[in-house]
């Protein structure tokens, strides 16, 4: 993410992977906590590939791997509250992704996190990196949207 962007926008998205949040997810502030937001990227966007039949946890021949993440927090999350979380492809290599996710609470049109996975897509047998199958880029390409200045 650019470093002077502001929050994202609900129309920045044209998908978005709804996550419950749960009791444990609070911390003593009253708040999520900082690593749930980790944890809410990571299941909206290994959801939404398991969701389009693009990973198969346990027998894909190939997987997405984390190389890098970042986060920046504009507004808290608490418990009860359902998070709707946009994806959009910035950048698809040839065995890489840069995913970006804007966190939305409860309807609202501003993220309260804007994040960033840069996935790479690795063999099971031995987690060499590879070529992203045509389906996955298929799919991927079309959750490319163009990021607003």
């Amino acid at each position: 993410m650019a470093p002077d962007r502001s929050r994202s926008t609900r129309s920045e998205f044209s998908t978005f992977y709804q996550v419950q949040t749960r009791w444990m997810d609070g911390d003593v502030y009253g708040h999520l906590n900082n690593t749930v937001h980790y944890s809410l990227f990571d299941t909206a966007v290994n959801g939404w590939l398991i969701s389009k039949g693009l990973l198969e946890p346990h027998s894909s021949e190939t997987y997405f791997l984390v190389a890098e993440s970042g986060c920046r927090y504009h507004a808290e999350m608490h418990f009860p509250s359902l998070i709707e979380a946009g994806l959009r492809v910035a950048n698809l290599g040839n065995s890489s992704i840069r995913w970006e996710i804007g966190l939305f609470v409860d309807g609202k049109s501003k993220a309260a996190a804007d994040g960033f996975f840069i996935h790479v897509n690795v063999t099971r047998d031995n987690h060499r990196p590879c070529p992203i199958p045509v389906a996955s880029r298929v799919a991927l390409t079309g959750l490319m949207t163009p990021c607003p200045d």
